[in-house]
């Protein structure tokens, strides 16, 4: 996903850090859904959606709610008037939101690229820049965080829960048996448990 913002800057912590090199990038956007949020704090339809967005991204990705945060990133393309719009808005959302800078020719780029011709619309792209859902607007409203789940899916995301929660980076480490082990070891141990109910059973009956 980094390389469609290869040689582009983004900014975080509601605009106070610039997420910039190849590094940065790889770890805020490799291995995760990302949702494309196009769209102002002035447009009527926004200020109704964007509520719902944030909660919507909170419930997946914040402790209060979830013990690990899902495999979610989110990328502000705003259609603001100001910087001063842009960052008031900001400054409601998720400090985990990105955005691409006020100003900056790539918002236009990426409307183009996505066909985006209308706000409030949220394109959801796979780790490799894939769209999986071209405007999830009405998806998000309907489903709430449910939806994320079959994106998840399509996007064939490397599962964290087999990873090292604190090491992520050098997951490769981890050896990719131990799921497989976790599981055969489950398999044999009710396999043990029904063995000694059939042997019970037979003792019963003779």
């Amino acid at each position: 996903m980094a390389a469609l913002f290869t040689g582009k800057v983004l900014t975080a912590n509601r605009e106070q850090d610039e997420v910039e090199t190849e590094r940065e990038l790889g770890r805020a956007l490799d291995n995760k859904v990302l949702l494309l949020y196009f769209g102002s704090g002035q447009c009527p339809r926004c200020r109704q959606f964007s509520p719902l967005l944030r909660e919507f991204f909170l419930r997946l990705t914040d402790q209060f709610y979830v013990e690990r945060a899902s495999q979610l990133v989110l990328v502000y393309v705003s259609r603001d008037e100001t910087e001063e719009q842009q960052s008031a808005f900001l400054r409601t959302m998720p400090k985990r939101w990105l955005a691409v800078p006020f100003g900056d020719a790539f918002k236009r780029e990426l409307e183009l690229r996505f066909a985006v011709s209308e706000v409030p619309a949220v394109v959801v792209l796979k780790p490799n820049g894939e769209v999986i859902v071209g405007n999830a607007v009405e998806e998000i409203r309907r489903l709430g965080p449910a939806c994320f789940r079959n994106w998840q899916e399509a996007a064939e995301l490397i599962d964290r829960n087999f990873l090292l929660a604190e090491d992520f980076e050098d997951w490769s480490r981890k050896s990719i048996t131990d799921p497989i082990r976790r599981l055969k070891y489950k398999l044999d141990k009710k396999t043990e448990a029904k063995n000694k109910e059939r042997q019970e059973e037979g003792e019963e009956s003779a």
